[in-house]
C-alpha cells in the first residue's frame, strides 16, 4: 500500500508537464504611418488629425448630438444582437469552468443492489455450489487523469482563447451598432436635405413651366419649350418617392437597431445642423490599433485556440496515466452495510499507450499544425484589411474636404449668377426664364453641397469605426 500510494504521488508530481511550447503572440511588422510618402496627408480645413490620441470610449458624442447620444443609449439597452452577444461571452466562460473542472479529480458516490449465482465450474465438484444471493455495495469512488504532457492544460487554454474570442466579438458586436446607429441617423439627415432641396427644385419647375406656358398663349413661346418644361419637371418628380423610400427604410432600420418594431419607435427626426463635424480627429498609432480592434484581437484569439490545439493533438501521442480508487461497504443484507468488517478499497493506477493507430494521431497533429498555420495567415490579412481601411478613410477626409470646399464654391458662383440675372431681369436685359434657370442651378449646387457635407460626416464616423473604438461597458454587462 505504501509503495502504491509513492507511485501515485511521484505521477501526480509529473502533472502540468508540456510537451508543446505555450503560445507565443506572432511578431508583426507594424508601420509607422497608414498612408504612403506620396499621399496627401490630411489636411482638411476645419479637421486635423491627432496621431496617438486615444479615442474616447463613447466617440459619437464628437458629434455633439443629444438626440444621438441618446438613441445610442437605447440601442446598447434593447439590441438583441448585443444581447446575443453578450450570452454567447458567458456560454464560453462557463464551457471554460466545465472544462477546467472535467480535468480536476472526480468524486462520486457509487450503490449498487444486484442478485448473482456463479457457475459450477468456479468452483470445482459439481456438488460444491454456492446458491443464489442477492448483495448491496455504497461508497465513494474518486478517478484522476493525470495530465503528464500538457494535453488538458492545452484544452483548458484553447476553451480559454475560445471564450477570448466571444469577448472580442461583443466588442465588435457594440462598435458595429453603434456605427450602424450614427450611419442610419446620418442617412436620415442627409435625405431630408436632399427631399428638402428637391422640393424647391420641383417648385421652380412648376414656376417655370407657369411662364413658358404663358409665353407660349401670348404668342412668344414654342410648344417645344413648353413640353422641355413639362419633361423637367416630369423627370424632377420622379425623384421625390425613391427619396421618401430611402427614408422609409432609414426610419426602420434605425427602429429595430434601437430595439423596437418600426410601428412602436418614435424615431428622432434628425437634420445635418443637429450635427458637429469633429474638428479633432483622435487616431491610434498603428503599433497600437493591432491591441485595439476587436477583430484583430478574435483573430489572434483564434490563433492561441489553434495553438492550443497542436498541443492537444501533439500529447495525444503519448501515454496517458488514469488514478482510481473506491472505499465500498459491502453485504450481503441492507442491515449488514456501514459495518467495519464490510468495509473494502481499491486503488488503482491505470497506463495508455497508442501503439498502432494506422497513422491516424500523427495526420491529426499534422492537420492541427496546418490549422494553425492557416489561421495565422488570416490573422495577417486582418491586420492587413485594418491597415488599408483606416487609410481609406484618411484620404477619402482628404478628399471630402477638397469635394466641400468646391461644392461650397459652386454654390457660391450660383448665388451670385442668381443674384446677376434678378439684377439684370429689373434692368430689363433678361426675362424670367433666366432667373428661374439661375434659381435651379443654385438648387442644384445646394444639392450637391448637401451630398459633400454628408459623405464628411459618413467618412468621420466610419474614421472612428475602423480604429476600433472602445467599449469599456460591453466587458463589465459580460462578466
Amino acid at each position: 500500500m505504501k509503495k502504491s500510494c509513492s507511485f501515485i504521488a511521484g505521477l501526480a508530481m509529473l502533472t502540468g508537464c508540456a510537451v508543446s511550447p505555450d503560445y507565443q503572440a506572432p511578431v508583426l511588422a507594424v508601420p509607422a504611418t497608414y498612408t504612403s510618402p506620396n499621399e496627401i496627408p490630411l489636411q482638411a480645413t476645419g479637421q486635423h488629425v491627432v496621431l496617438g490620441k486615444q479615442l474616447s470610449a463613447q466617440w459619437w458624442n464628437l458629434f455633439a448630438s443629444s438626440s444621438l447620444n441618446s438613441l445610442i443609449r437605447q440601442a446598447i439597452a434593447n439590441n438583441q444582437d448585443l444581447v446575443a452577444a453578450q450570452q454567447r461571452v458567458l456560454q464560453a466562460n462557463a464551457l471554460v469552468q466545465a472544462e477546467q473542472g472535467a480535468f480536476k479529480p472526480q468524486l462520486s458516490l457509487t450503490g449498487t443492489a444486484g442478485r448473482q449465482k456463479y457457475g459450477a465450474a468456479l468452483f470445482g465438484p459439481a456438488d460444491f455450489t454456492i446458491p443464489p444471493f442477492t448483495y448491496y455495495e455504497i461508497g465513494p469512488a474518486l478517478s484522476w487523469s493525470l495530465d503528464l504532457f500538457g494535453g488538458n492544460k492545452r484544452s483548458i487554454e484553447q476553451q480559454r482563447a475560445m471564450a477570448a474570442y466571444q469577448q472580442y466579438q461583443l466588442q465588435a458586436a457594440y462598435l458595429q451598432l453603434t456605427g450602424n446607429v450614427v450611419a442610419q441617423a446620418l442617412s436620415i439627415a442627409t435625405t431630408r436635405a436632399r427631399i428638402k432641396v428637391t422640393e424647391t427644385i420641383i417648385a421652380e419647375d412648376k414656376n417655370t413651366l407657369k411662364l413658358v406656358e404663358a409665353a407660349f398663349k401670348g404668342g412668344s413661346g414654342t410648344k417645344v419649350e413648353v413640353l422641355t418644361a413639362q419633361s423637367q419637371l416630369d423627370a424632377d418628380l420622379a425623384l421625390l418617392p425613391p427619396l421618401h423610400q430611402q427614408l422609409s427604410l432609414a426610419q426602420h432600420a434605425l427602429a429595430v437597431l434601437a430595439g423596437s418594431t418600426p410601428a412602436n419607435s418614435t424615431v428622432p427626426v434628425f437634420s445635418l445642423n443637429d450635427f458637429t463635424l469633429p474638428q479633432e480627429l483622435p487616431v491610434s498609432l498603428p503599433s497600437e490599433l493591432v491591441r485595439q480592434r476587436p477583430d484583430i484581437l478574435a483573430a489572434e484569439a483564434n490563433l492561441q485556440a489553434a495553438s492550443a490545439a497542436v498541443g492537444v493533438a501533439t500529447a495525444n501521442l503519448y501515454p496517458r496515466v488514469n488514478l482510481s480508487a473506491n472505499l465500498l461497504q459491502e453485504a450481503l443484507t441492507p442491515s449488514g452495510l456501514f459495518k467495519s468488517v464490510n468495509t473494502a478499497w481499491a486503488l488503482a493506477a491505470g497506463l495508455t499507450a497508442p501503439l498502432y493507430d494506422g497513422g491516424r494521431l500523427s495526420a491529426q497533429k499534422q492537420a492541427a499544425e496546418h490549422g494553425y498555420q492557416a489561421t495565422l495567415a488570416q490573422y495577417k490579412q486582418v491586420i492587413l484589411n485594418s491597415f488599408g481601411q483606416v487609410a481609406d478613410v484618411l484620404q477619402a477626409l482628404q478628399h471630402d474636404a477638397d469635394a466641400e470646399a468646391a461644392q461650397q464654391q459652386a454654390v457660391s458662383t450660383a448665388r451670385a449668377s442668381l443674384e446677376l440675372s434678378r439684377k439684370s431681369y429689373q434692368a430689363g436685359n433678361t426675362g424670367l426664364l433666366q432667373i428661374e434657370d439661375a434659381a435651379r442651378q443654385l438648387s442644384r449646387a445646394q444639392l450637391g453641397l448637401i451630398e459633400a457635407q454628408s459623405q464628411r460626416f459618413s467618412d468621420t464616423a466610419q474614421l472612428f469605426v475602423v480604429l476600433g473604438g472602445s467599449s469599456p461597458s460591453t466587458t463589465s454587462t459580460a462578466q
